[in-house]
């Protein structure tokens, strides 16, 4: 995963945007993931997404069933 996060920041980084130094990603990572878990994180799944996600397993044991 780590490889694929830098090769992501090499592919999009435009030379004429400042570069974030170390330091200050680690702490803008830090701030939106705070802020994440007092917002989203917290909040119930929808109805909608459960129904789904039932589906989907559901389907999955049906498969490995047929297996």
């Amino acid at each position: 995963m780590k490889q694929d996060v830098s090769s992501f920041r090499e592919a999009v980084q435009d030379p004429a945007l400042p570069a974030l130094c170390v330091e200050a990603q680690h702490r803008l990572g830090r701030t939106l993931r705070s802020l994440y878990e007092r917002t989203v994180d917290g909040q119930p799944i929808p109805l909608d997404q459960v129904d789904l996600l039932l589906r989907l397993r559901h389907r999955e044991r049906e498969l490995q069933r047929q297996r």
